[in-house]
């Protein structure tokens, strides 16, 4: 371990004072003089901490409502200089410059100041720290030989090694403690330009920078021989969603197909205000249901299709009672029947929050052991807390494609009924549900919905034509008399002929198509009902 110098000059300049008093006393219970600013060094001395004000280093007082204060020479200068150039050194000695060793700096709150919402633009401003982040890539540049702290959780870590080693800090702690400076300055300016964005209006502006903060390394990717990390928006999502969930006690790690497949199924079951369940399996919605008793809508969503939701994702918008809870784990058959515990397996249970008795009954019943379910609670859903400032992502080699998320639900005032048979209240209740869960599948989309339950999905071909087919076959005898949602519009009417011939009785699509007439008639023809919306839900 390659050694540092000993530290002996520590400056100190928070905004989150959390464990400072304690931090400032270590060190100089081990010599080091400790240079403060402000607030930062009142609250040092009232710790009963020996402090060296800012103004007896610099010359000059803190000035301009504190805006000017470590801007300086003798700062700075303390900070870049090259210990092991001659140069530096005599610089420093003519310019009475004594080296700093360590500086433990944390910035004005700015994310926190303009996440208010009385917050003006003059408040915003003055919480852009300027000092902070110049001392942080200023002790960062010259991590050699000063170690620069930047948040509470390095404390400990600062002391041990310095007890360990008579008042120094390794090679690695330096070097690992300048990389995350140099994240959390990146970060900062990040927020500070995402917000000015904002405040001017601009949408997609010329630069985009995304801050992520790492939290888990997982056990690998989509697939073993690939590498991977889960990684949190560094300015959060306050909705309710799977970032924001937290994983009850036990249960292995979440993987990444996991946490892809939660998201999806939460998403899904986000829409809905009624009580609903969602079975997802690769990315795509295998059974999704309504009821005004959630346990019901668990049993429909999960007869829907029992041989594809094994190991699948379980979303539910209510709390998981205890009853609930020994729903998911019976296993049923096609048409509903119970067939008892154990023939039934979820990876993710997630939810807005779990019984303590439903949370001891899947842990303890046979096949979903404590150590493989993994029980996810998000708190209370409200869709008045949808971050619509929060973009969709996706990655191409070389590139990032950025857009709006898609909150287009069910918006009954833009739908147009284009036939001559009116849809009655319970066909545009499964139209409803039918478009809903089409938004959340992936293209070409086909979705059968029945007495609010869904009972058939085609999903992702590439053509139109054999997605229908492939709902319909799922749905089997129950295709008859259910409603028909397609997620883009229909070019020709072969899904609207298809769809007679299986019974089908109502059909959602978006329109807009030229040859929207040659369905209609179709329609017409065989006594069904067509509504458009005039949005589609293309999903990539």
């Amino acid at each position: 371990m390659t050694i540092q110098a000993k530290i002996k000059r520590a400056l100190i300049s928070v905004s989150d004072k959390t464990g400072i008093v304690d931090f400032a006393k270590a060190l100089t219970s081990m010599g080091v003089e400790i240079i403060s600013t402000g607030g930062t060094a009142k609250a040092l001395k009232d710790g009963g901490v020996d402090v060296i004000g800012i103004e007896e280093v610099t010359g000059f007082p803190e000035m301009m409502n504190g805006r000017v204060k470590t801007l300086h020479p003798k700062i700075h200068g303390g900070l870049l200089a090259l210990r092991d150039n001659p140069e530096h050194v005599a610089a420093m000695e003519a310019n009475d410059i004594t080296g700093i060793e360590l500086v433990c700096v944390n910035l004005y709150p700015f994310e926190q100041t303009v996440a208010k919402p009385d917050c003006t633009l003059e408040d915003a401003i003055e919480n852009i720290d300027i000092g902070g982040p110049s001392m942080v890539r200023s002790a960062a540049k010259n991590n050699k030989f000063v170690a620069i702290v930047t948040n509470p959780d390095q404390y400990d870590t600062i002391i041990s090694e310095m007890k360990q080693n008579d008042g120094v800090v390794s090679s690695a702690t330096h070097t690992e403690l300048a990389r995350k400076a140099y994240a959390l300055t990146a970060a900062y300016d990040s927020a500070i330009s995402a917000y000015l964005a904002d405040k001017a209006g601009e949408t997609f502006p010329q630069r985009v920078t995304v801050s992520l903060q790492r939290g888990n390394e997982l056990r690998y990717g989509e697939n073993p021989h690939q590498k991977a990390a889960y990684y949190r928006l560094a300015k959060g999502n306050d909705e309710p969603c799977v970032a924001n969930a937290h994983q009850l006690e036990g249960g292995k790690q979440i993987s990444f197909n996991n946490l892809m497949d939660t998201n999806a199924a939460f998403e899904l079951v986000k829409e809905f205000s009624e009580p609903a369940a969602v079975v997802v399996k690769h990315m795509n919605p295998c059974g999704c249901a309504i009821d005004s008793n959630i346990v019901e809508a668990y049993r429909k969503a999960y007869v829907a299709d029992v041989t594809s939701a094994f190991g699948g994702i379980i979303a539910l918008n209510r709390p998981v009672t205890e009853e609930l809870a020994d729903a998911i784990t019976e296993s049923y058959s096609r048409w509903g029947k119970v067939l008892g515990a154990g023939g039934f397996f979820a990876e993710v249970i997630i939810a807005p929050e779990f019984d303590p008795a439903a949370v001891e009954l899947i842990r303890t019943r046979k096949r979903w052991g404590r150590d493989d379910v993994r029980l996810l609670a998000t708190g209370p859903i409200d869709r008045e807390q949808l971050n619509k400032k929060e973009f969709d992502l996706r990655c191409i080699v070389g590139g990032i494609l950025l857009q709006e998320r898609d909150l287009v639900g069910w918006e009954p005032d833009q739908i147009k009924v284009a036939t001559k048979r009116q849809p009655t209240e319970a066909e545009l209740a499964d139209l409803q549900l039918a478009w809903v869960v089409s938004k959340h599948v992936k293209s070409n989309t086909i979705v059968l919905a029945k007495d609010k339950m869904v009972v058939g999905v085609g999903a992702g071909q590439m053509n139109r034509v054999d997605s229908g087919m492939l709902a319909i076959r799922q749905a089997g005898e129950l295709a008859k008399g259910s409603a028909m949602a397609s997620d883009a519009f229909f070019p020709f009417p072969d899904n609207v002929t298809q769809a007679a011939k299986a019974g089908i009785t109502t059909i959602v699509q978006p329109g807009v198509s030229k040859n929207d007439s040659l369905s209609v008639d179709e329609c017409n023809a065989t006594n069904m009902a067509m509504v458009f919306t005039g949005k589609r839900h293309f999903k990539h």
